[in-house]
């Protein structure tokens, strides 16, 4: 049996990110919107998962997330490519000594956090028809 209260928190959280990762973009913090959006698209999820009756999460992974949530729904499998793209954020996004040289923000383009924000809202998109009938 699901826990549709604890997924829920959890989607309230994801689009709490979401919002936080339009401002990002919207200022300028092209690297800040890409994590966001990653921490968007996997605390939305989570939430999916708990819902489904998951009790504990570990993983960061935006596809492990999603390759667990198609077990439930098929539909999910189609946003694989998504969730790459922002699983390479988890990190890099934060850590200069993930690049050779440099900041991370120096590396982080309008259109990267473009990408992300628009994976990240239609991986929302997909949790919400759940979570929210």
């Amino acid at each position: 049996m699901g826990n549709l209260e604890e997924g829920l928190r959890w989607l309230d959280q994801a689009e709490a990110d979401i919002k936080t990762a339009r401002d990002c973009l919207k200022d300028g913090n092209f690297y800040a919107s890409a994590f966001f959006s990653q921490q968007a698209a996997e605390k939305a999820l989570k939430g999916f998962l708990y819902a489904q009756g998951y009790r504990a999460l570990i993983t960061h992974s935006v596809v492990e997330l999603l390759e667990e949530s198609a077990k439930f729904d098929e539909g999910f499998q189609g946003l694989l490519d998504y969730g790459k793209e922002l699983d390479r954020h988890y990190i890099g996004s934060r850590y200069p000594n993930f690049y050779p040289s440099g900041a991370p923000y120096k590396f982080y383009t309008q259109e990267v956090a473009e990408r992300c924000l628009s994976y990240a809202e239609s991986i929302l998109g997909k949790v919400k028809k759940f979570l929210k009938k």
